[in-house]
């Protein structure tokens, strides 16, 4: 884990990634066909990735009009407290 190998990709999550960030973070678990379906519909991704690989994520979803909610932060217990999604939110 170097900081010059991580790096923030505007980008849904794949189905994959999704269920594994929330397992591993301990957010409760869905099944891959919901997040197949729900997935698509996010109205924005981000995934933080170490290599390639997805350490972190979130999404934001709303009703494409008034009102939007930012869900599905987490971020593998490997990298949190290190400031990736602070960094990831351009702070």
């Amino acid at each position: 884990m170097s900081e010059n190998t991580i790096s923030t990709v505007a980008r849904i999550p794949s189905v994959d990634e999704y269920l594994h960030l929330r397992r591993t973070a301990g957010l409760s678990s869905f099944a891959a066909k919901a997040a197949e379906i729900g997935l698509p519909h996010s109205v924005f991704g981000v995934v933080v990735e170490d290599e390639g690989r997805a350490i972190g994520m979130g999404r934001i979803i709303g009703d494409g009009g008034c009102f939007f909610q930012i869900v599905d932060i987490a971020v593998d217990p490997a990298y949190q407290g290190k400031g990736w999604a602070s960094r990831s939110c351009g702070r």
